[in-house]
């Protein structure tokens, strides 16, 4: 895994728990005397540290890219074997956790008996508890129009049963009323934390791709962070429908998506009969 792909990591890290999702606002929580951030950067730091100090010429490692591709409709799932016994599924956001008015799907990987939360994708793409490139819905202010924007989607996951265990568990220490704490409050809770984005480092490396998408756009205005995804909305092929209550939303409502999953995984994998991955190097 290369610094890039750290750093990736190490920046979910950082801003994980950052912002929160209330309803349909977004708020900030940092803490007044920013340690909790300052903990998350020496942790990343100090595994990024052996990675700089080898020798020699970088090495390229080999993976076996795959390309899914699917449509999925609100409220329903998609869902394809990988292999190996793990699963890649897009799963309607569960209105019941997020609030009233709310549209879209979460991007999971997860075994084919599910294993509960969190998933292996979720584990391996922070910000956790944030907005996040796993989730494809109007949450955290962003309307339909601007989630079509954000395109593509890179994300990581795990793919070795041991490590997703594990994780998980770190996970769960590490978290209060759904919420990751700081990573600095207690030596244990450092320990856990440096474990935790260790095995994230371990992670294989994906990317989402919506090609075309059928929607009612929200008639709010953008978020000040969703501007750009706002403007590239035009990029992505859709089109746009009356909303199912007739009435428009600030934030409208996503109805349908066709899109494409790009995975890189390990090179020695073990696919199903109806997949076929070519040799390539791992990226994201």
């Amino acid at each position: 895994m290369n610094n890039a792909s750290i750093l990736h990591i190490l920046y979910g890290f950082i801003t994980a728990g950052m912002l929160r999702r209330e309803g349909r606002k977004t708020t900030m929580r940092v803490n007044r005397k920013g340690r909790w951030m300052s903990a998350w950067l020496a942790l990343g730091l100090a595994i990024m540290v052996p990675a700089k100090s080898q020798g020699g010429a970088p090495h390229t490692p080999a993976c076996e890219k795959i390309v899914l591709t699917g449509e999925v409709s609100a409220g329903q799932e998609w869902k394809a074997a990988l292999g190996q016994g793990w699963v890649f599924r897009v799963l309607p956001i569960d209105a019941g956790k997020t609030g009233p008015g709310v549209s879209g799907w979460d991007l999971v990987v997860d075994r084919e008996q599910p294993a509960g939360y969190p998933d292996a994708l979720l584990l391996a793409t922070p910000p956790y508890n944030s907005i996040s490139e796993r989730e494809v819905g109007i949450t955290f202010g962003l309307r339909a129009q601007d989630a079509i924007g954000w395109n593509p989607r890179s994300f990581r996951f795990l793919t070795t049963p041991a490590a997703f265990a594990e994780s998980q568990k770190l996970y769960l220490s590490l978290s209060r009323n759904g919420q990751m704490r700081s990573a600095g409050q207690n030596a244990d809770g450092a320990r856990s934390t440096r474990r935790l984005m260790e095995l994230a480092g371990q992670s294989s490396a994906g990317q989402f791709r919506i090609l075309d998408a059928r929607l009612a756009p929200g008639i709010g205005d953008a978020a000040a962070y969703a501007e750009n995804w706002a403007i590239q909305s035009a990029r992505t092929q859709h089109t746009q429908e009356p909303p199912r209550g007739g009435k428009p939303t600030p934030l409208g409502e996503l109805h349908w998506m066709r899109f494409s999953v790009t995975l890189w995984l390990p090179e020695s994998w073990k696919f199903p009969r109806e997949l076929h991955g070519v040799r390539a190097a791992c990226s994201e």
